[in-house]
């Protein structure tokens, strides 16, 4: 139904409503007189005129006034006036007009009873045809919800995927694969019947599965595992049913499925037993995956970063045959990332993406193309024709620590305490070959942090213990410089000491690098795969062990304590200098810092 024809039926029954209430509906307005009233007026002399419609009767009094009243159906108006008393002398001096019976009273009967229920027919008929129309499909409960697209016209190639290098060259196979079969089946090669593509969120997932839409040429199904379950039991397996019907119809083609732990997860791992609705549709995918009907050319494709949580039947040979990693890229895939993102984008001459790959460790692809948005909209709120270095730093920082809080008043003590916690920090950093290059030192509130150190870090793997230990002491730094400097501790390290014990607590439970304890792990976690979270911990060691945890974690911090104080002490004119420059310009890039060195 389209609009017009939905106007045309509103219009209708909000028509034959308003015909309803204003010629049916309408009350009365004349007043309304009791018999024995009548009778008392007839008396009297001072009715002129009765008319009689059927059982109602309207008085006309010699005063211009007019009342109505009812009587009972069969029974005269005269015999009822004389039964009360008026005598036939009065009776005869008034006028009494009996309108006949019009042929139209019988249907305006018909029309006040049916009425009602045809609006409300009409209305639920309304709704009805809504529901079903304008592509809801609100009963077509067990057809598949997934989006088609044909492949002929692709907007997004593997040229737009950057940093994951080795995923596309697997997924490469599919789509040479679908172009050119012959050349793997004449070596008696197989293709996957399925790719599980598993990364942290925002690292091009769901890109990587439209380039290969793009790619192949071939029709291409795209849903998303949520949309499988509905309140309704069945549902599930019947859109699984009726999705591989649509790609074997259309096939060779590819079914990417979007956040696949939504009904892929282990099954009988439901709170308070099992989840059927959603086993159903595992069930069903099982099947379809690799049944006994499994000569097609389906090739499935899936995407989560919740590997861990999927049933161990959705991950052996057969049905997902390989596990595609696309991991945080690292420096030269952000800068391959950063050229995409910056392609079409008016930049400055000073602006240098490898120095931006450089200070975005950990970065994925969502973040990068947000930090090049960011730094737009900077350059664009001041008014520039190009986006410069100074747009794109500004943009690092808000990613990493939020947007400034310029009009947040901080009194001067607190500013002075502030300014020597950053100096702290950097401080130790710079001292401490291990810790990580200080690429800028502010007093500038951002988000919830009073002031920021922000690192470069080198880009590693593998972490010794020699890092862990100056990392420690870095973070101390800025406890440390509140107590020399004035003699008293404040809150504002809390989130340093909770980083420096969990760090700690990991060094010796975790990575074996306690000595008195010796290579072992301690303890083992606990999760709920239906909550897909951590839980609690499993303690595997004695009360005695835990002592002695407790006791090295101690240690680890305390050690790290006094080698902060020792630098900090040993520094402590340089402690101020980097206070009273911060204090004064508020910021220190890493030139400006290094210089103090000098």
């Amino acid at each position: 139904m389209n609009r017009s024809s939905s106007l045309i039926i509103v219009s209708i029954i909000g028509i034959i409503g308003f015909v309803y209430i204003f010629f049916v509906l309408q009350t009365e307005q004349t007043p309304i007189m009791g018999l024995s009233e009548i009778s008392h007026l007839a008396n009297e002399g001072k009715i002129e005129t009765i008319t009689i419609d059927q059982e109602e009767v309207r008085v006309m009094l010699t005063d211009g006034t007019e009342s109505v009243t009812h009587k009972e159906p069969d029974i005269g108006m005269v015999e009822t006036l004389s039964q009360l008393g008026v005598s036939a002398d009065k009776l005869s001096a008034i006028k009494i007009i009996i309108t006949p019976r019009s042929v139209w009273d019988g249907w305006v009967t018909i029309l006040t009873t049916l009425l009602p229920l045809i609006l409300i027919g009409g209305f639920f008929f309304f709704i009805l045809r809504q529901a079903q129309g304008a592509g809801n499909q609100a009963l077509s409960f067990g057809k598949s919800r997934a989006k088609m697209f044909t492949g002929d016209k692709p907007t997004v190639t593997f040229d737009d995927v950057a940093g994951v290098d080795e995923a596309k060259q697997e997924l490469a196979e599919i789509v040479e694969f679908l172009r050119e079969p012959e050349k793997f089946i004449s070596l008696g090669a197989r293709i996957p019947k399925g790719m599980l593509m598993v990364g942290p969120p925002g690292c091009g997932k769901t890109l990587t599965a439209k380039a290969i839409s793009g790619e192949a040429g071939v029709p291409f199904f795209s849903i998303s595992g949520s949309e499988f379950v509905e309140m309704f039991v069945g549902v599930g397996a019947s859109r699984v049913r009726d999705l591989f019907d649509q790609a074997k119809r259309n096939s060779p083609c590819i079914i990417f499925m979007d956040e696949i732990d939504a009904v892929g997860r282990h099954r009988g791992a439901g709170l308070g037993g099992s989840h059927d609705e959603r086993e159903q549709t595992l069930n069903q995918i099982l099947v379809e995956m690799d049944g006994f009907d499994t000569d097609t050319n389906v090739i499935i494709v899936a995407a989560t970063n919740r590997p861990d949580i999927l049933d161990p039947a959705l991950l052996r040979p057969g049905r997902f045959d390989r596990r595609v990693v696309l991991d945080r890229p690292d420096y030269k895939g952000r800068t391959q990332i950063l050229e995409i993102h910056t392609k079409g984008k008016p930049l400055a001459s000073d602006v240098d993406l490898e120095v931006i790959a450089k200070q975005t460790p950990g970065f994925v692809g969502a973040d990068i193309e947000n930090l090049v948005n960011e730094a737009a909209i900077l350059a664009a709120r001041r008014n520039q024709k190009q986006i410069s270095m100074s747009e794109v730093q500004e943009a690092v920082e808000k990613v990493i620590a939020g947007p400034e809080r310029k009009s947040r008043v901080i009194p001067e003590k607190e500013r002075k305490i502030i300014a020597h916690h950053e100096a702290g920090h950097a401080l130790v950093m710079k001292m401490l070959p291990d810790c990580d290059t200080v690429q800028k030192v502010s007093i500038v509130a951002r988000g919830t942090a009073g002031g920021y150190v922000i690192p470069l870090p080198d880009e590693r793997y593998l972490k010794n213990q020699e890092k862990f230990e100056a990392d420690l002491v870095a973070m101390l730094g800025g406890r440390v410089a509140e107590e020399i400097i004035f003699e008293e501790i404040t809150n504002g390290a809390s989130d340093d000491l909770n980083k420096a014990t969990k760090l700690a607590r990991a060094m010796v439970m975790q990575y074996g690098m306690s000595k008195k304890l010796g290579p072992l792990i301690f303890g083992e976690k606990e999760e709920m795969v239906f909550l897909g979270k951590e839980i609690g911990e499993q303690r595997n060691y004695s009360e005695a062990i835990a002592i002695e945890i407790d006791n090295e974690v101690s240690r680890i911090i305390g050690t790290a304590y006094g080698k902060a104080k020792q630098i900090l002490t040993d520094n402590r004119t340089l402690l101020e200098e980097i206070a009273q420059r911060l204090l004064r310009d508020e910021t220190l890039d890493a030139q400006e810092f290094n210089a103090m060195f000098a």
